[in-house]
């Protein structure tokens, strides 16, 4: 299909990061583009979206009234996965000349079209349109502050409604559009730039006189006598053989607001507080964890190394206890430790992705006005990142002393997207059986496996080659031959219930900021508060390593020595919080009925948790390797 088709703008659009200087283009966004008086401006439609169902459908899924001919748009590869559509209208207006009572089209409505209106109505559809480039937005007055507005993404595609004096309930269509294009003028010449697009939509049951020709003149609405729509008394219902008139007026009006900050009021912050609660919460735990590694770092350990290394006496030395005591065995490889490795060298790919990312969301590169930009950049940042993933497994592999480490770079380069894709192509499958526009088409799956075999694997068996020729990382202390005898632990350090405990402060550290991404996510809504995300993302990589830091010293002083999964799955236990946090959150605040779109919620909700538990256990895992190295290298070992 053509609506379907991958253009190559994705390539270069990143490429202009790199290479662009930031002073040559406005930040964020595309060009401003100046219209003259009279210029025409073209509407374009985007995807149906509903919370309900979250299904995007193209706007000509339904029998809306079409242009001559339907041309779609050029779409980035995050758009086309975002389920964008944007396809040109039929509305069509010019530049600061307003319009009255435009009639667009016709319809009567046969049975299959009454269903579809039905079937959208009830699942609360928004229709989507786009002008040079800003979204289409419903402004709705708050009723607890004065002068407040609030927008809403796109207008209803009707309402489910009773006459007076009836309980039978009707479905009616919002027929009639009352757009709003507000503009700034420069006060040098006479071009103007558009600053907003807002819309008042109406169901409006038109009438008229005689039979219906291409001259027929309503008398709902006529611009000759200035008769303008202004409310819905009499609604348009929608059912079998019933006659719809699709019509529109155009209100144009100055604003003071410039180009530059137009998006400033849609993406404008109205519970800012909450974040701020978000992150002194954060910061209460993460001082909370310091003073309590600050403790074990230079009271405690230096205590325990200054004893140590004060020991003289062959006696002495065999009445050790306490973390020197498995200085044999601490560094010991574990079991699976080709798995290990994978799942590291993973976690360090998603670390080099998530940083990159935050930095070029704080530069502005990453704003919602350059639609399917996050979803593009993070796609390649990981792909380019498997330089790194390769690297890291190989030179953990080395160290405990793997020969097979190809074996490993195929493991690393395949197991966690390999999964990731097995997830998606089976969730793309349901959103293709119910003729959605959010399935990806099959040239941008191709696309998606090019992108893996074609960089990321390649990429990711450069970086265990070079990683694997350095020279390996040498152990502070010398392994023991025999593996020593772990005694019996008390129950608090249980590994099943210290990997559980580990999780829930780095959980606790972000859970805040987690709702608002989520519905910004379900909720389409847009996120461009990457401030806040990057001092989160901060407050979560200290919290992973203080926490993991705490209980594997607890852990050694116990005379357990098998720090090495348990350090990983310590911190990377806070996914699992997350995932049950998703659940909490799918039963409490959406209202998804649809069992393919509850399917859709909880399958991709469990590839953001396993992201997130190769993310924070990597971090745990690196935490604990320092700290371990750093204070078996402070001791005098005989």
């Amino acid at each position: 299909m053509a609506g379907h088709r991958l253009d190559v703008e994705w390539i270069f659009s990143l490429l202009a990061l790199f290479f662009v200087r930031a002073h040559c283009f406005y930040l964020p966004g595309v060009s401003p583009e100046d219209f003259q008086k009279g210029d025409q401006l073209l509407v374009k439609v985007n995807k149906l979206t509903s919370t309900k169902t979250q299904l995007p459908y193209s706007y000509y899924y339904l029998p809306f009234c079409q242009p001559e001919h339907i041309v779609d748009s050029a779409e980035n590869l995050g758009e086309v996965l975002r389920g964008d559509r944007i396809e040109n209208s039929p509305y069509v207006f010019k530049m600061r000349e307003p319009q009255m009572c435009n009639i667009v089209c016709r319809k009567i409505l046969d049975k299959k079209a009454a269903k579809a209106f039905k079937e959208k109505i009830d699942d609360e559809y928004r229709v989507n349109m786009i002008l040079d480039n800003l979204p289409l937005v419903v402004p709705i007055r708050r009723p607890d502050q004065e002068n407040a507005v609030v927008y809403q993404y796109g207008y209803h595609v009707g309402l489910r409604g009773q006459y007076e004096g009836s309980k039978e309930e009707k479905h009616f269509i919002n027929n009639h559009l009352i757009f709003t294009v507000k503009y700034h003028k420069d006060p040098l010449s006479d071009s103007a730039r558009i600053v907003g697009f807002e819309v008042k939509p109406f169901s409006v049951k038109h009438e008229y006189e005689g039979e219906w020709n291409d001259k027929t003149r309503l008398t709902t609405c006529d611009p000759r006598a200035k008769r303008a729509v202004t409310s819905s008394e009499s609604p348009q219902e929608v059912e079998e053989k019933k006659e719809i008139i699709f019509t529109y007026d155009v209100e144009f009006q100055e604003s003071d607001i410039k180009w530059a900050s137009r998006w400033d009021t849609y993406l404008l912050m109205a519970d800012d507080q909450i974040h701020w609660f978000s992150i002194v919460n954060s910061l209460m735990i993460v001082i909370l964890l310091s003073g309590m590694v600050a403790i074990i770092m230079l009271r405690t350990l230096y205590r325990d190394i200054s004893k140590y290394n004060k020991l003289e006496t062959q006696e002495e030395a065999q009445e050790e206890t306490g973390w020197k005591l498995v200085h044999g065995d601490v560094f010991r490889p574990p079991t699976n430790s080709d798995l290990l490795c994978v799942y590291v060298g993973t976690g360090v790919q998603f670390c080099g992705m998530i940083i990159v990312t935050m930095i070029f969301g704080l530069l502005g590169f990453l704003s919602p006005s350059n639609r399917g930009g996050l979803i593009t950049a993070m796609l390649l940042l990981w792909v380019f990142m498997g330089l790194f993933a390769g690297y890291s497994s190989a030179r953990l592999y080395k160290l405990f002393k793997g020969t097979e480490w190809k074996k490993v770079t195929l493991k690393t380069a395949f197991m966690f997207p390999a999964t990731v894709f097995a997830i998606f192509f089976i969730l793309n499958a349901l959103i293709w059986g119910q003729k959605s526009s959010g399935a990806v088409p099959f040239g941008t799956m191709f696309a998606l496996v090019l992108l893996w075999f074609g960089i990321s694997v390649p990429l990711v068996y450069v970086g265990s080659y070079f990683g694997y020729k350095k020279p390996a990382i040498e152990d502070p202390v010398k392994t023991n031959k025999i593996p020593r005898q772990i005694p019996e632990q008390a129950w608090y350090m249980n590994p099943a219930f210290s990997i559980l405990i580990g999780g829930i402060l780095p959980f606790g550290a972000v859970f805040i900021e987690l709702f608002f991404i989520l519905t910004s996510i379900w909720l389409h809504q847009f996120y461009y508060i990457f401030g806040f995300l990057f001092i989160v993302v901060v407050i979560l990589i200290v919290t992973c390593a203080e926490i993991t830091v705490v209980l594997c010293y607890f852990q050694l002083c116990s005379e357990d020595y098998q720090w090495w999964w348990r350090s990983y799955l310590t911190s990377g236990s806070s996914a699992l919080y997350l995932f049950l946090y998703a659940a909490f959150y799918f039963f409490t605040k959406l209202d998804i009925t649809k069992p393919v779109s509850g399917v859709l919620y909880f399958g991709y909700m469990l590839i953001v948790s396993y992201a997130f538990f190769v993310l924070t256990g990597t971090i745990g895992f690196y935490a604990c390797f320092w700290f371990t190295r750093l204070i078996y290298s402070s001791v005098k070992i005989d």
